[in-house]
């Protein structure tokens, strides 16, 4: 393990004014995304639509410090010949990789799901890194159930032995590990009940990080804002979402962490945003805060592209924005006006 080196990547994951473009969606949830846009999901598509991102030269130089990339995207060439990893170096950014292979239901734990892909890992980070990636991906999935049975502990235990295996693995191939264990914001639960769940699990991660020995300087935390469940009647305001979540990292993940990388988690994108601003106007952080967003930042530019190539210019404006408003959130520089303009 490269320490140094580690950390130096690490910290430019998370530089301010920038932060991580998540184009890692899998086959099966790109599809879902293109069909909504009456878009094919077929191989050229899928890489005519990320290059088209990975060509946006003012957000990639300006507002994107990593890429996260799927299987099938590290190992695709541009329309002229070029590697998609190259055009995402070319603009200042870091190319990295998701290694997990998804969800499975967990035995004995009912509605709950273990994520799979460690048989083999080492081997395939060796590939990747041999492919350009500087970083790689792993998501856990926490469930909140209506009742206090869920989530179990079987499930938050064995989802954080498998991302601090994944962390171990990758810092031993000098590949920095996001370690990302999101609770869903799915259900009716309140920003309290959030709160609790999201501390316990951020917890036991960290906990379990130290037994395997990870080094908190060489990795990257990608959690969940702390809001309530999508279907709870009880709203909670910017600040209280920004208060909340501030105090639950403060009391969960280390300082020697170098940078937290928020995932949207089916926020609205103004609304991710709105969040990250708040925290960072809020002061007082022994961290980088940024983002790491997949749907917040490429929902409005993949509507207005919908797969014509007379849209491209169109569509990089759109990411260009998002990425922007982004940026100015990790300053605490954003304001909501900046939305109203045009792309």
């Amino acid at each position: 393990m490269n320490l140094e080196q580690l950390n130096k990547v690490a910290a430019a994951m998370t530089a301010p004014g920038r932060g991580i473009l998540a184009a890692d969606e899998s086959t099966g949830t790109i599809g879902k995304r293109f069909d909504a846009i009456g878009v094919p999901s077929t191989p050229d598509n899928r890489r005519d639509y990320r290059e088209m991102l990975f060509r946006s030269s003012e957000a990639m130089s300006k507002y994107i410090a990593g890429v996260i990339l799927y299987d099938e995207t590290i190992r695709q060439n541009a329309k002229d010949g070029t590697p998609l990893v190259k055009l995402i170096e070319k603009a200042g950014s870091l190319p990295g990789i998701k290694v997990d292979k998804g969800t499975k239901l967990l035995p004995f734990c009912p509605g709950e799901v273990i994520t799979e892909g460690l048989d083999g890992l080492r081997e395939r980070l060796v590939e990747y890194r041999g492919l350009g990636a500087k970083f790689a991906k792993w998501r856990a999935v926490i469930d909140i159930g209506e009742r206090h049975v869920v989530p179990s502990y079987a499930a938050v235990a064995a989802n954080a032995q498998a991302l601090a295996r994944y962390a171990a693995l990758c810092q031993d191939e000098t590949i920095v590990p996001i370690v990302e264990p999101e609770v869903l914001m799915d259900g009716g639960h309140d920003i309290d009940r959030c709160a609790e769940v999201t501390q316990w699990v951020l917890k036991e991660t960290f906990h379990t990080l130290f037994l395997n020995r990870v080094a908190l300087e060489g990795m990257v935390l990608k959690p969940n804002m702390v809001v309530p469940g999508k279907k709870s009647a009880k709203r909670a305001s910017v600040d209280e979402v920004a208060e909340k979540t501030l105090r639950v990292l403060k009391a969960s993940v280390p300082a020697a962490v170098p940078g937290i990388a928020f995932l949207s988690g089916g926020q609205s994108d103004e609304a991710a945003t709105a969040h990250l601003d708040a925290m960072h106007r809020a002061g007082g952080l022994p961290w980088r805060l940024s983002f790491s967003y997949g749907r917040a930042l490429q929902h409005a530019p993949q509507t207005v592209w919908a797969g014509k190539p007379e849209n491209v210019a169109a569509a990089q404006r759109a990411f260009n924005h998002r990425a922007m408003m982004n940026g100015l959130a990790t300053l605490g520089q954003w304001q909501a006006d900046l939305e109203r303009k045009a792309a």
